[in-house]
């Protein structure tokens, strides 16, 4: 104990007990914001907080021995010798008074009522000498008092005082050796852990401890030797605390534990706040000393020479202690910012530390006395112990205080201490793990730097940032662990990126891919692809079309193809990555199409395809990359070869790679044509293709072959026959218009005229071609001969031999149509004159009808009978009752109505007539056809009767 530190970590306030408290303290409690006296003429007496007195009342009519304010309840319990009449003897009792509850007693004084009167000894429980009393509470309105006597034994009380439902039963300590007495119980203290429930009971002998839950209390002796005095409490983890002259000893329920060796008689025991209270008597010089412990600490909280002491209370955060004349010393702890101030003026940071972890402060206020601790360890270059204690203060201390300081000494071990302390606790950010990782390697600690990146619980965004920790190991070329991280925290954007661009480690980038996701490989192709292509075009395109396909998607084909293609990526999104080796992604392409026949992007691919096919000139990286190395050796080599022989050779590779290239370029020009015929069926009426971007694209590069097959399918025939003109392809022109031109077929016959114009206008003999295309424009009359004189007689260099044959035949046909048309006309006029004369006869001569038979049933003709004009007789009874047509002339002279009505109704259709005219070979026919059935007419009573005919033999006036 000498070699305590003593602090005054408490200071004292004297005061004393109010003058109308006269009688003798003889017991006193704490608790809900007072204390009661127990005065030896029996009164209670209560004291507020500056122990002004609030009331007194008579409790006992003799004297009180002991009470107890509860804590749960606004009760006391007292112990008391009130005066019996008859003997006039004092028995012993037990009240209870409720404090809420005040009875007034006349006019100036009230007492609390009491709500019960227990005496204490009965028959079955001798009196005997009250020695030590407790009480606890155990669930209100339960109660368990216990009362130490002097002969050994315990009176125990438990229940429900106020409604007398109470159980009483006697616990014996312990039994004296044979021919001795018993021991008094000195000391109570009830321990509660949990369910456990158990007595303490203290003896000069003995220690012993009893379990109250069992039907039948048992106690079990915990230590041999007890105590004289009644210096016993109770710790605040239910310890009990016996002071003996040489020591304090402390008890839990499993026997005895920690002693600490404190001499003096002790006279009080108690326990505040983690702090061990103990007034001790010196024998030498008849002094009392009053000490605080803190045990944990291992100092003296304070410690002041005291009078003699009666009681010692702890109320309102105070220790109180009533010395026997009455006067009060109140013992105030002070705050913890004053006790920490003066030991750190003494320097004394290792107590502070240790102070505020016991009283349990706060966090920061904990941080805040190591920070000092660490300052002070600091300022005198102590670099290793300051660093231990800033490492406790992290995530209460701002980092950046620490870190200055240590980058100013540069003490990069301390800083790494601390960097590293600061992950584990994830509390670093991205500028600590920059700041860490360059530690590691300014130190070259591949060691700590392997255990940083490559810990189970190493990697992930809870310890240190991710991409912080790549970038640094990148820079600082230590790859192998960026890739770790990278790899370990499924950032493959990263990983590819140090093995691609840091590392040039292309096959192993590309089987990383492989072991992706589809998802999280296409990502990486996306932005990759480009670099990989480079130098593994056929790598990479196998893993596209593993992207891009089925295959290594077997789990998947049990769906439709339809709605699995759909599920896939298309190759539309990956040609950006081709955009320097159109080569590779013709290549990739092509076997795309070859794989997939139905894919959804077939619009798109086939477009990319064409343009690929037909442009002009395609790059080929391995060519380029050829030419570089040829050049290369050829500047090697100019010092030992002449100048005309490396001309040579280089015109000679310009030369090859110049047939190299048409060879290509007409291979791809099949490839498509083939193409567009494919992605075209016959049976479509769209292609698989954008067709105005397939024009554009032949037209563009010349491609002549597709130029005609898309015209032809979209039936621009005269676009078709325009190629051949632009080429001078004479031959196929005529082969074109002969499959074309033929009506039969649904061909445009109008074609030969345009050949035949083409062929008029061209400027140059062409004799024979033109032969050719009059033998069909003749042979399906699809010119008038004038036209086509007209037509060819623009060319200087045809001759007339040219037509000859032509004009020949065709006048000799017009000839044998005129002697027709002769013929015809004059046996036409031969009809109209008989028909002429038929009408005039009818109209000025009378007609003898001479038929002598029915021309209906061919009987004898007899009366009543009726002739027609027409030379036809019938009985009358062979006619209807209003017959008055001829029944055998009827039906043609109906049809000449019928055929002249729609004639008629025909003259007012003007679309029809101008059709007419657009479609026939010869619309000259057309019109005169329609004057010569009398259609058209000239008009004299207005347009209603514009078309209407006018001559006789028109309107059928027979």
């Amino acid at each position: 104990m000498y070699q305590w530190r003593k602090f005054d970590f408490f200071e004292e306030k004297k005061t004393k007990i109010p003058d109308e408290i006269e009688g003798e303290i003889q017991c006193c409690s704490s608790g809900r914001g007072r204390i009661v006296l127990g005065l030896q003429d029996g009164t209670v007496s209560l004291l507020d907080r500056g122990l002004q007195l609030q009331y007194s009342f008579p409790a006992h009519s003799s004297s009180v021995l002991f009470l107890q304010q509860l804590k749960q309840r606004n009760c006391l319990v007292t112990v008391g010798e009130d005066e019996q009449m008859p003997p006039q003897q004092a028995a012993v009792f037990l009240k209870v008074y409720d404090l809420d509850k005040r009875q007034e007693e006349g006019s100036s004084a009230s007492r609390p009522e009491c709500v019960q009167i227990l005496r204490i000894f009965t028959n079955q429980f001798p009196e005997a000498k009250i020695t030590s009393f407790s009480v606890f509470e155990e669930a209100p309105p339960i109660i368990f008092i216990a009362l130490g006597l002097d002969n050994g034994c315990i009176y125990c009380i438990q229940g429900d005082i106020a409604r007398e439902r109470i159980k009483r039963f006697k616990l014996e300590v312990d039994s004296a050796k044979s021919g001795k007495t018993h021991s008094a119980v000195t000391g109570l203290g009830f321990q509660v852990d949990g369910q456990a429930f158990q007595l303490f009971a203290v003896t000069p002998s003995s220690v012993s401890l009893f379990n109250l839950q069992t039907q039948t209390p048992r106690g079990k002796i915990l230590d041999e030797i007890g105590s004289e005095t009644a210096s016993v409490a109770m710790s605040d983890r239910s310890e009990l605390i016996i002071g003996r002259h040489e020591a304090v000893y402390f008890y839990e329920v499993d026997g005895r534990g920690p002693c600490w060796a404190f001499e003096g008689e002790k006279k009080f025991l108690g326990w505040f706040r983690g702090y061990l209270l103990c007034v001790i008597a010196d024998q030498r010089t008849g002094k009392n000393t009053f000490n605080i412990y803190d045990l944990k600490n291992r100092l003296i909280a304070h410690s002041i020479a005291v009078q003699e002491v009666s009681h010692m209370l702890c109320e309102w955060g105070n220790i109180v202690l009533i010395m026997a004349d009455k006067s009060a010393l109140f013992i105030v702890e002070k705050d913890m910012e004053s006790k920490l101030d003066m030991l750190f003026k003494k320097n004394l940071y290792t107590v502070a530390i240790n102070l505020v972890q016991s009283q349990q402060a706060d966090a920061v206020a904990t941080a805040e006395v190591l920070r000092k601790y660490g300052d002070h360890l600091y300022s005198k270059q102590n670099y290793d112990e300051a660093m231990a204690q800033y490492i406790h203060t992290i995530g209460h201390l701002e980092p950046s205080y620490v870190i200055q300081k240590f980058l100013d000494a540069q003490r990069i071990y301390n800083l790494t201490n601390y960097l590293e302390k600061l992950h584990e606790k994830g509390l670093a950010s991205k500028d600590h793990t920059t700041l860490l990782l360059n530690c590691y390697t300014k130190l070259k600690d591949v060691e700590k730097l392997n255990l940083f990146i490559k810990s189970e619980d190493g990697v992930g965004e809870h310890k240190f940032d991710v991409e912080t920790a790549i970038r640094v190991c990148r820079a600082a070329n230590y790859h192998e662990h960026a890739m770790y991280v990278a790899k370990k925290s499924g950032r493959h954007e990263w990983y590819l990126k140090i093995l691609l661009e840091d590392l040039d480690r292309y096959d192993e980038a590309l089987q990383y891919i492989n072991s992706l996701e589809p998802s999280q490989a296409g990502v990486t192709v996306k932005e990759y692809g480009k670099i990989l292509l480079e130098h593994k075009p056929k790598e990479t395109i196998q893993i596209l079309m593993r992207l891009c396909t089925e295959e290594g998607e077997p789990a998947k084909r049990g769906s439709s193809s339809g709605t699995f293609l759909s599920m896939l990526p298309s190759p539309v999104d990956f040609l950006n990555i081709f955009v320097h080796h159109p080569q590779s992604l013709m290549e990739f392409l092509e076997k795309y199409t070859n794989k997939v026949k139905d894919s959804p992007a077939q619009v798109e691919i086939h477009n990319t395809l064409l343009e690929l096919y037909l442009s002009h000139d395609l790059d080929f990286p391995s060519l380029s990359q050829t030419g570089n190395k040829e050049n290369g050796s050829l500047r090697a080599d100019r010092g030992s070869r002449s100048g005309a022989m490396s001309t040579a050779k280089s015109n000679g590779r310009m030369n090859s790679d110049g047939v190299n290239k048409e060879k290509d370029r007409q291979e791809r020009h099949q490839k498509g044509l083939l193409l567009l015929k494919r992605a075209w069926p016959s049976d479509q009426e769209q292609p698989l293709y954008d067709v105005d971007l397939a024009i554009i694209l032949c037209e563009m590069n010349s491609f002549k072959a597709g130029l005609l097959f898309l015209y032809e399918k979209l039936k621009l025939y005269k676009e078709v026959i325009a190629c051949y003109m632009q080429a001078h392809d004479h031959e196929g022109l005529i082969a074109c218009c002969k499959r074309l031109g033929d009506s039969g077929k649904g061909g445009d016959p109008s074609l030969w005229a345009d050949v035949l114009k083409y062929f008029g206008e061209l400027g140059e003999d062409c004799s024979k071609e033109v032969k050719e295309v009059l033998t069909y424009v003749e042979r399906d009359d699809i010119l008038p001969p004038i036209i086509v004189v007209q037509t060819l007689s623009r060319n200087p260099c045809l001759t007339l031999s040219v037509i000859k044959d032509y004009i020949a035949q065709k006048l000799e046909q017009e000839s044998k149509l005129i002697e027709e048309d002769r013929i015809a006309i004059e046996k036409y006029q031969e009809e109209t004159a008989a028909m002429r004369k038929e009408i005039q006869d009818l109209r000025t001569n009378a007609r003898i009808f001479q038929l002598s038979k029915c021309t209906a049933c061919t009987f004898t003709l007899d009366l009543p009978a009726v002739h027609f004009m027409c030379m036809h007789s019938f009985h009358q009874r062979c006619l209807g009752d209003n017959e008055k047509e001829c029944p055998e002339c009827a039906p043609e002279y109906r049809a000449v109505l019928e055929m002249k009505r729609n004639l008629e109704q025909n003259s007012k259709d003007q679309d029809l007539f101008f059709q007419q005219v657009k479609t026939s070979k010869d619309g000259f026919s057309v019109i005169a056809e329609y004057f010569g059935k009398g259609i058209i007419s000239k008009t004299s009573k207005g347009p209603a009767e514009a078309l209407k005919p006018t001559n006789d033999y028109s309107n059928g006036n027979f």
